[in-house]
Protein backbone atom coordinates (compact mmCIF):
# COMPACT_ATOMS: atom_id res chain seq x y z
CA UNK A 1 0.00 0.00 0.00
CA UNK A 2 1.42 3.37 -1.02
CA UNK A 3 1.84 6.26 1.41
CA UNK A 4 -0.89 8.18 -0.42
CA UNK A 5 -3.39 5.37 0.12
CA UNK A 6 -2.41 5.09 3.77
CA UNK A 7 -3.08 8.80 4.22
CA UNK A 8 -6.46 8.50 2.51
CA UNK A 9 -7.39 5.55 4.71
CA UNK A 10 -6.35 7.41 7.84
CA UNK A 11 -8.41 10.44 6.83
CA UNK A 12 -11.41 8.22 6.18
CA UNK A 13 -11.12 6.60 9.59
CA UNK A 14 -10.59 9.88 11.42
CA UNK A 15 -13.01 12.15 9.58
CA UNK A 16 -15.55 10.18 7.52
CA UNK A 17 -16.52 7.27 9.78
CA UNK A 18 -17.28 9.46 12.85
CA UNK A 19 -19.56 11.67 10.74
CA UNK A 20 -21.35 8.60 9.42
CA UNK A 21 -21.83 7.27 12.95
CA UNK A 22 -23.18 10.63 14.12
CA UNK A 23 -25.57 10.73 11.17
CA UNK A 24 -27.01 7.37 12.19
CA UNK A 25 -27.53 8.63 15.74
CA UNK A 26 -29.19 11.78 14.40
CA UNK A 27 -31.59 9.70 12.31
CA UNK A 28 -32.74 7.85 15.43
CA UNK A 29 -33.62 11.04 17.32
CA UNK A 30 -34.81 13.39 14.55
CA UNK A 31 -38.54 13.04 15.16
CA UNK A 32 -39.91 16.58 15.55
CA UNK A 33 -39.92 20.04 13.99
CA UNK A 34 -36.92 21.93 15.44
CA UNK A 35 -38.98 25.14 15.44
CA UNK A 36 -41.32 23.55 18.00
CA UNK A 37 -38.55 21.89 20.00
CA UNK A 38 -38.24 22.21 23.77
CA UNK A 39 -35.97 25.07 24.92
CA UNK A 40 -36.60 24.79 28.66
CA UNK A 41 -34.00 24.55 31.43
CA UNK A 42 -32.23 21.24 32.01
CA UNK A 43 -31.35 22.16 35.59
CA UNK A 44 -27.60 22.66 35.22
CA UNK A 45 -27.69 25.98 37.07
CA UNK A 46 -28.81 26.77 40.63
CA UNK A 47 -31.57 29.31 41.22
CA UNK A 48 -29.93 32.71 40.84
CA UNK A 49 -31.83 34.26 43.74
CA UNK A 50 -30.74 31.41 46.02
CA UNK A 51 -27.08 31.47 44.97
CA UNK A 52 -25.41 34.72 46.13
CA UNK A 53 -21.97 34.00 44.69
CA UNK A 54 -20.72 34.89 41.22
CA UNK A 55 -21.16 32.27 38.48
CA UNK A 56 -19.48 31.54 35.15
CA UNK A 57 -20.55 28.73 32.84
CA UNK A 58 -19.73 27.81 29.28
CA UNK A 59 -22.24 25.50 27.64
CA UNK A 60 -22.33 23.59 24.37
CA UNK A 61 -25.19 21.70 22.72
CA UNK A 62 -25.89 20.06 19.39
CA UNK A 63 -27.03 22.71 16.96
CA UNK A 64 -30.24 23.03 14.98
CA UNK A 65 -31.63 20.40 12.58
CA UNK A 66 -29.28 18.22 10.46
CA UNK A 67 -26.32 20.48 11.25
CA UNK A 68 -26.32 18.84 14.66
CA UNK A 69 -24.79 15.78 13.01
CA UNK A 70 -21.42 17.50 12.93
CA UNK A 71 -21.70 20.71 14.96
CA UNK A 72 -22.53 22.17 18.34
CA UNK A 73 -23.52 25.67 19.45
CA UNK A 74 -21.70 27.25 22.40
CA UNK A 75 -22.69 30.10 24.72
CA UNK A 76 -21.68 31.88 27.92
CA UNK A 77 -23.63 32.42 31.14
CA UNK A 78 -22.52 34.74 33.95
CA UNK A 79 -23.88 36.12 37.21
CA UNK A 80 -22.37 38.79 39.45
CA UNK A 81 -22.22 38.34 43.19
CA UNK A 82 -25.67 38.98 44.71
CA UNK A 83 -27.21 39.50 41.26
CA UNK A 84 -30.84 38.28 41.07
CA UNK A 85 -30.52 36.71 37.60
CA UNK A 86 -28.10 35.16 35.13
CA UNK A 87 -26.96 36.80 31.90
CA UNK A 88 -26.56 34.69 28.78
CA UNK A 89 -24.49 35.63 25.71
CA UNK A 90 -25.00 33.97 22.32
CA UNK A 91 -23.61 34.78 18.89
CA UNK A 92 -26.10 33.99 16.12
CA UNK A 93 -26.96 34.71 12.50
CA UNK A 94 -30.16 36.53 13.43
CA UNK A 95 -30.09 40.33 13.45
CA UNK A 96 -27.53 41.83 15.81
CA UNK A 97 -25.10 38.90 16.17
CA UNK A 98 -24.51 39.11 19.93
CA UNK A 99 -27.73 38.25 21.75
CA UNK A 100 -28.09 38.89 25.47
CA UNK A 101 -30.67 37.00 27.53
CA UNK A 102 -32.56 35.84 24.44
CA UNK A 103 -32.70 32.23 25.66
CA UNK A 104 -32.99 30.32 28.95
CA UNK A 105 -29.49 30.30 30.54
CA UNK A 106 -29.20 26.51 30.72
CA UNK A 107 -31.95 25.73 28.25
CA UNK A 108 -32.03 23.09 25.57
CA UNK A 109 -30.79 24.37 22.23
CA UNK A 110 -33.85 23.63 20.09
CA UNK A 111 -34.40 20.35 21.87
CA UNK A 112 -30.78 19.37 22.40
CA UNK A 113 -29.56 19.35 26.03
CA UNK A 114 -26.35 21.28 26.74
CA UNK A 115 -23.25 20.03 28.48
CA UNK A 116 -20.91 22.08 30.67
CA UNK A 117 -17.58 22.98 29.05
CA UNK A 118 -16.37 25.08 31.98
CA UNK A 119 -17.70 26.07 35.41
CA UNK A 120 -16.47 28.50 38.05
CA UNK A 121 -18.19 29.92 41.12
CA UNK A 122 -17.58 32.44 43.87
CA UNK A 123 -14.37 34.52 43.95
CA UNK A 124 -12.84 32.53 41.09
CA UNK A 125 -15.71 33.44 38.78
CA UNK A 126 -15.94 36.98 40.11
CA UNK A 127 -12.33 37.69 39.13
CA UNK A 128 -13.05 36.62 35.54
CA UNK A 129 -16.32 38.45 34.90
CA UNK A 130 -14.93 41.94 34.08
CA UNK A 131 -12.71 40.44 31.36
CA UNK A 132 -15.61 38.33 30.08
CA UNK A 133 -17.73 41.45 29.66
CA UNK A 134 -14.88 43.38 28.06
CA UNK A 135 -14.22 40.58 25.57
CA UNK A 136 -17.91 40.48 24.64
CA UNK A 137 -18.06 44.26 24.22
CA UNK A 138 -14.87 44.37 22.13
CA UNK A 139 -15.55 41.31 19.95
CA UNK A 140 -14.37 42.25 16.47
CA UNK A 141 -17.15 40.46 14.56
CA UNK A 142 -20.11 42.13 16.27
CA UNK A 143 -21.81 43.83 13.32
CA UNK A 144 -24.87 42.52 11.45
CA UNK A 145 -23.70 40.31 8.61
CA UNK A 146 -20.44 39.30 10.30
CA UNK A 147 -21.77 35.86 11.26
CA UNK A 148 -20.71 33.06 8.90
CA UNK A 149 -21.86 29.49 9.58
CA UNK A 150 -18.70 27.93 8.14
CA UNK A 151 -15.80 28.19 8.67
CA UNK A 152 -16.59 31.18 10.92
CA UNK A 153 -16.88 33.54 12.63
CA UNK A 154 -19.83 31.80 14.27
CA UNK A 155 -21.05 31.06 17.80
CA UNK A 156 -18.04 28.91 18.61
CA UNK A 157 -15.60 31.52 17.30
CA UNK A 158 -17.21 34.04 19.64
CA UNK A 159 -16.93 31.80 22.70
CA UNK A 160 -13.35 30.82 21.82
CA UNK A 161 -12.41 34.51 21.61
CA UNK A 162 -13.91 35.21 25.03
CA UNK A 163 -12.12 32.19 26.51
CA UNK A 164 -8.84 33.44 25.04
CA UNK A 165 -9.33 36.73 26.90
CA UNK A 166 -9.43 34.77 30.17
CA UNK A 167 -6.74 32.08 29.74
CA UNK A 168 -7.09 30.80 33.31
CA UNK A 169 -10.35 29.23 32.20
CA UNK A 170 -8.05 26.39 31.09
CA UNK A 171 -10.71 24.60 29.05
CA UNK A 172 -11.19 23.72 25.40
CA UNK A 173 -14.34 23.74 23.33
CA UNK A 174 -15.34 20.30 22.01
CA UNK A 175 -14.19 19.13 18.60
CA UNK A 176 -17.79 19.47 17.44
CA UNK A 177 -17.58 23.25 18.01
CA UNK A 178 -16.94 23.97 14.35
CA UNK A 179 -15.60 27.51 14.03
CA UNK A 180 -13.59 27.48 17.24
CA UNK A 181 -10.38 27.49 15.21
CA UNK A 182 -11.35 30.43 13.02
CA UNK A 183 -8.77 33.24 13.59
CA UNK A 184 -10.90 35.43 15.88
CA UNK A 185 -7.93 37.76 16.39
CA UNK A 186 -7.02 37.91 12.70
CA UNK A 187 -3.86 35.88 13.23
CA UNK A 188 -3.32 32.59 11.47
CA UNK A 189 -0.59 31.53 13.91
CA UNK A 190 -0.13 32.11 17.62
CA UNK A 191 -0.87 30.82 21.09
CA UNK A 192 -3.84 28.61 21.85
CA UNK A 193 -6.77 30.20 23.78
CA UNK A 194 -5.43 28.68 27.01
CA UNK A 195 -1.93 29.99 26.19
CA UNK A 196 -0.51 26.55 26.95
CA UNK A 197 0.54 25.82 23.37
CA UNK A 198 0.58 26.99 19.78
CA UNK A 199 -1.67 26.66 16.79
CA UNK A 200 -1.46 27.34 13.08
CA UNK A 201 -4.59 27.53 10.93
CA UNK A 202 -5.59 28.47 7.41
CA UNK A 203 -8.59 30.71 8.02
CA UNK A 204 -10.50 27.98 9.83
CA UNK A 205 -10.39 25.62 6.85
CA UNK A 206 -7.42 23.64 8.12
CA UNK A 207 -4.85 23.79 10.88
CA UNK A 208 -2.89 22.16 13.67
CA UNK A 209 -3.09 22.82 17.42
CA UNK A 210 -0.74 21.57 20.13
CA UNK A 211 -1.23 22.60 23.75
CA UNK A 212 -1.51 21.13 27.22
CA UNK A 213 -5.17 22.13 27.59
CA UNK A 214 -6.23 21.71 23.95
CA UNK A 215 -4.12 18.61 23.31
CA UNK A 216 -3.12 17.73 19.76
CA UNK A 217 -5.78 18.61 17.19
CA UNK A 218 -5.86 18.37 13.40
CA UNK A 219 -8.46 20.59 11.73
CA UNK A 220 -9.65 19.64 8.26
CA UNK A 221 -12.49 21.70 6.74
CA UNK A 222 -13.73 22.49 10.26
CA UNK A 223 -13.76 18.92 11.49
CA UNK A 224 -11.30 18.21 14.29
CA UNK A 225 -9.55 14.98 15.23
CA UNK A 226 -6.83 14.58 17.79
CA UNK A 227 -5.59 13.38 21.16
CA UNK A 228 -6.38 14.75 24.62
CA UNK A 229 -3.06 14.90 26.47
CA UNK A 230 -4.20 16.25 29.84
CA UNK A 231 -7.05 13.76 30.23
CA UNK A 232 -6.13 10.76 28.10
CA UNK A 233 -8.60 10.28 25.29
CA UNK A 234 -9.18 10.73 21.57
CA UNK A 235 -11.05 13.52 19.83
CA UNK A 236 -13.20 12.84 16.80
CA UNK A 237 -15.18 15.09 14.46
CA UNK A 238 -18.98 14.90 14.80
CA UNK A 239 -18.65 12.54 17.79
CA UNK A 240 -16.53 14.54 20.24
CA UNK A 241 -14.16 13.27 22.91
CA UNK A 242 -13.86 9.60 23.85
CA UNK A 243 -11.80 8.67 26.88
CA UNK A 244 -11.46 8.80 30.64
Amino acid sequence: MTCFRIVLLALAVLFVLPVAASAVLYATRANCDWRLADRSSVGLLPRADAHPGAVLRIFSARTVSWRGIVATHSWIVIKDRDAPAFSRFDYTAWGQPIWVDRFVPDGRWFGNPPSVVFAADGPEAEAMLPRIRRAVAEYRYSRPGDYVVWPGPNSNTFVAAVMAAVPEIRASLPTTAIGKDFPYDGRWAGLTPSRTGIRVNLGGYAGVTLGWVEGFELNLLGGVAGIDLRRPGIKLPAVGRLGL
